[in-house]
């Protein structure tokens, strides 16, 4: 079945694998979706080549700045599912839609609770708007005076609600004046007090829900994002089925065999080129009184085609290589600067798919000057899929002269801030009698602050324009993809290292073997082939990281 006659369709929400199975980079991210914590922190999950913006809105209404899950999970859910959007990067080592559906889940539990907010908002606050804005205004100017950098400054923000709360009891036992505007005044103190106390029971019900979710994630569980909102239950549902679609297409896209090579940047999703081993000599008859057999780079493809797919085997029982994935590709030159991607379009493409007839095409006919170039990929996902390796081959016939490349590509672990677990609010404070020593606290789940600021947030949600402008967003780095952007380099763990680099040298020779049996059949001298082969074999066994995209002189 499809959607629209060209993508597949996979219904309904999809439940992930547990970490153990190959999860953890998937299960990581889609936990950014239940943080609590302040927005600014995406930014130390930046790499040096993609970099997050972080809008922090009017600097006077920090009251309404959201923090790094409410905004995580809407600019991701606008930036992959919203309407006309750009092409998005495959995820490799990640299930996308997992990620999506779980942002969605986010926002619909923070959508309850706003509603609720919204009603005690209502009642408590707006039909007592004088005293409502008179309270906001304190907390806002405490929020101010809490975030500077003078200490006495922020230490009088505590004294400054202390001092408000004191003059609101005087004023209400002291009223100036009598009669009807008395007691609406009494109860414009009061009424948005006892919605503070109600709206935080709300707040912190749906805290410990989130955070439950969170810390269930990265413990490896199969939990599930609950969408309902995307599977329709009769053909009136429209909005239903064009979210149900819009994840479908999600889905086909993280299938493409479209990539795009954005110069130092390496191969948006796969990583950068850290080495590149080149294999080229003149093809000449290995009987002179004979021609070569007519062949085409395309079939020395395949035969590289077939002998990776034996990778796995080995006469050793002694592990090994799990099954990669082996597949072609088509690759796209983008600037490292570009702020997008372009899919192939056309007769030659269907769902995101380049053809294999324009693949053989290309492989064939495109190996000089601009245009798309092939690629025969293998890649394995190991690590839970925190470590992509994918080896890289492409074949050239310029003037009598065959070159067979293999190049080297590895995309590291997702940032560290996405695998922490939720941490009990607390802090270290001096015990009373000895005071040379600490002791723990535990401090509230929402503070004070917090409620105040979601339930203020809540009353103007339903117009997200006005909430992103008052309170800030975050802008995604593009060209976007949910793996590439927040991933580090696989250099700095040992065993992450010693896996790209095993995986060279039995890619190589194995490349070099279907080569070298395709030249035999066609009646090609394989001498200098042979002796390049060698050399090529030795100097692998002993590789090592390099920017190889940098073409440092």
């Amino acid at each position: 079945m499809t959607v629209d006659g060209n993508y597949p369709d996979f219904f309904g929400p999809q439940v992930p694998l547990t970490a153990g199975e190959g999860q953890m980079a998937t299960l990581a991210l889609a936990s950014a979706a239940y943080r609590d914590s302040p927005m600014e922190d995406i930014k130390k999950a930046d790499n040096e080549w993609h970099q997050s913006t972080v809008n922090t809105g009017r600097p006077w209404a920090k009251i309404f700045r959201p923090n790094l899950g409410e905004a995580f999970s809407q600019a991701v859910v606008n930036r992959m599912l919203g309407v006309g959007r750009k092409p998005v990067i495959q995820s490799f080592g990640t299930e996308p839609q997992v990620i999506v559906e779980h942002c969605l889940a986010a926002n619909r539990i923070r959508s309850e609770r706003d509603k609720k907010l919204t009603a005690i908002m209502l009642l408590c606050g707006v039909l007592f708007l004088p005293g409502l804005l008179v309270w906001l205004a304190v907390f806002q100017i405490r929020a101010t005076m809490a975030k500077q950098d003078n200490k006495r400054v922020s230490g009088m923000a505590t004294v400054l609600l202390v001092a408000v709360g004191a003059l609101a009891v005087l004023f209400l036992l002291k009223m100036p004046f009598t009669g009807i505007g008395a007691w609406y005044a009494r109860a414009a103190i009061v009424a948005p007090v006892v919605g503070w106390f109600l709206a935080k029971r709300i707040c912190e019900s749906t805290a410990q829900d989130l955070r439950a979710r969170w810390d269930s994630l990265l413990s490896g569980s199969s939990i599930g994002a609950k969408v309902p909102e995307a599977v329709p239950t009769h053909p009136d549902q429209t909005a239903a089925e064009q979210l149900r679609q819009s994840l479908a297409r999600l889905s086909a896209e993280q299938q493409s065999n479209s990539v795009f090579y954005a110069g130092h940047k390496g191969i948006l999703g796969m990583g950068t080129r850290w080495g590149a081993w080149h294999l080229a000599e003149e093809l000449t008859p290995a009987d002179p009184t004979q021609a070569i057999h007519e062949f085409r780079s395309w079939t020395v493809a395949r035969a590289i085609h077939d002998e990776l797919k034996l990778l796995p085997r080995q006469s050793l029982k002694t592990g090994g290589f799990p099954a990669p994935s082996v597949r072609d590709w088509v690759a796209t030159p983008i600037p490292a600067g570009a702020g997008g991607v372009s899919r192939p379009e056309g007769p030659d493409v269907e769902a995101y798919q380049v053809k294999p007839k324009a693949l053989e095409n290309i492989c064939n006919h495109q190996q000089f000057d601009s245009g798309d170039r092939h690629y025969l990929g293998v890649q394995w996902t190991l690590w839970g899929g925190q470590l992509i390796i994918t080896m890289m081959t492409t074949v050239t016939v310029l003037k009598e002269t065959l070159r067979v490349e293999v190049t080297g590509h590895a995309l590291g672990p997702v940032n560290g801030l996405f695998l922490g677990k939720p941490a009990a609010p607390s802090k270290q404070v001096a015990k009373t009698v000895r005071f040379w020593e600490t002791r723990t606290v535990k401090l509230p789940l929402v503070t004070a602050d917090e409620v105040v600021r979601l339930a203020a947030r809540a009353a103007i949600g339903w117009y997200p324009p006005v909430l992103n402008w008052l309170g800030g967003s975050l802008g995604l780095p593009e060209p976007f993809g949910l793996r590439h952007a927040w991933a580090d380099q696989p250099w700095g763990n040992r065993f992450m290292s010693d896996d790209v680099l095993r995986a060279a040298t039995p890619v190589l020779r194995r490349v070099h073997h279907a080569t070298m049996q395709v030249l035999k059949d066609h009646r090609v001298n394989t001498e200098k082939f042979d002796s390049r082969s060698s050399a090529l074999s030795g100097a692998v066994q002993d590789a090592s990281p390099r920017k190889a995209d940098t073409y440092d002189a």
